[in-house]
């Protein structure tokens, strides 16, 4: 008899801690630049930087979770966030608010890479998944909603994203403190297997997130000069997007894997592109959110097709944490190329090159789906009993 499936309530908030600086990237790029004397290019340079740490750690700890154990990493990645972002927002010192920054961006990553562990250790990491976007998801709209009547400054994204770390805290306690028994060394289990598909995954996937977050992080730009909006309304308009995103996270839940995994990745990616050429060109608030919506609605959808395929290459998760900190590195370049781009070329021609960008990239995300169309099935035996090296207590 099979065992009565249990949400995994501390490793949904680990993910929720760990995806949130990303989540409230535009707002942290543009507060950087209104509230110390930075330029456009340089609050999107620090941005970069903190995501950059962040995809430092995951390289670092994709095989290490196991040996270190879950509890401690988690705690450490904690207490670095709770310092650095905590840090950078009580200081109007450049130098440091790009450290704490630096700092809390590594902590973000060793959070990640925690959970990310854990997820591909679950029965059903798509469910798993899910669950931990739709909570990153409502907490950064609800943050996007309050932010703008808690006045100027660049404290308080950076204040939320360590309050947050702090909150999580003592959920770690229900982590195991150790490892459990090692699965066996088989060949099959020291070694990262079905290496094709994870490498093309993990060359694919910097390109993916590079391009979203390209424009994620001057979208609150476009919103302000392009569209001419208040930071109140362009707030909004984000904080609805991300509620609509809820949704879509919710009907990929409720779908599961009943459409396998490449048409998700395969034509979400394509439709994201013609949302991002939208957003870009954007010049009046029906345009801009319009954009703005349909791209969060599909957003999380693909991204978690995308981690539940990362998951399903290897049951140890090191293809998860491999695949999700090559997506970092994506990420944290991101703002600084939107920035770029934006600066020498204009938004529209930026989300131009963005989505060409992406359309090319959704061929080998889409193949790789369709190599491992079967790899659920094959998979998810070895999700049972005490194999799963990230216990939660019950």
């Amino acid at each position: 008899m099979s065992a009565p499936r249990t949400t995994p309530w501390p490793l949904v908030a680990l993910f929720t801690a760990g995806y949130l600086a990303p989540y409230l990237l535009p707002t942290t790029v543009g507060r950087l630049e209104s509230g110390l004397p930075l330029s456009a290019t340089q609050a999107g340079a620090i941005g970069s930087a903190l995501l950059l740490s962040s995809a430092t750690a995951g390289f670092l700890l994709a095989s290490r979770v196991d040996r270190t154990g879950p509890r401690t990493l988690a705690r450490l990645g904690l207490l670095l966030a709770v310092l650095g972002y905590g840090g950078a927002a009580l200081t109007s010192a450049v130098p440091a608010v790009i450290a704490g920054a630096a700092v809390g961006g590594f902590g973000s990553g060793t959070i990640t890479a925690v959970a990310a562990t854990g997820i591909a250790a679950q029965r059903d990491p798509h469910r798993t998944t899910t669950l931990g976007l739709l909570g990153v998801s409502a907490l950064a709209g609800a943050v996007y909603l309050t932010v703008p009547h808690l006045g100027p400054g660049h404290a308080q994204p950076l204040a939320a994203i360590a309050l947050t770390a702090l909150a999580v805290w003592p959920l770690t306690a229900r982590l195991s403190p150790r490892t459990a028994p090692a699965l066996p060394r088989t060949a099959a289990g020291s070694r990262l297997p079905h290496l094709r598909s994870g490498l093309l995954l993990a060359a694919a996937m910097p390109c993916w997130s590079a391009a979203q977050n390209s424009l994620w992080g001057v979208s609150g730009r476009i919103g302000l000069t392009q569209a001419h909006l208040s930071e109140a309304t362009v707030g909004l308009v984000f904080a609805v997007a991300l509620g609509t995103g809820l949704l879509g996270v919710v009907g990929a839940g409720a779908l599961g894997p009943r459409l396998g995994r490449a048409l998700p990745i395969g034509l979400g990616t394509v439709l994201i592109a013609g949302c991002i050429a939208l957003s870009a060109s954007a010049t009046d608030l029906t345009s801009f959110a319009t954009g703005e919506i349909a791209w969060n609605l599909l957003y999380p959808v693909v991204l978690s097709y995308v981690i539940g395929l990362a998951a399903a290459l290897d049951p140890r998760g090191r293809w998860a944490v491999l695949v999700g900190s090559a997506s970092s590195l994506g990420t944290a370049v991101g703002p600084m190329t939107g920035s770029l781009l934006a600066a020498r070329a204009g938004f529209p021609a930026m989300g131009t090159v963005l989505a060409v960008g992406l359309l090319a990239v959704a061929v080998p995300l889409t193949a790789v789906a369709l190599r491992r169309r079967t790899t659920t099935v094959a998979t998810h035996p070895a999700h049972t009993g005490d194999t799963a090296r990230l216990d939660v207590a019950a």
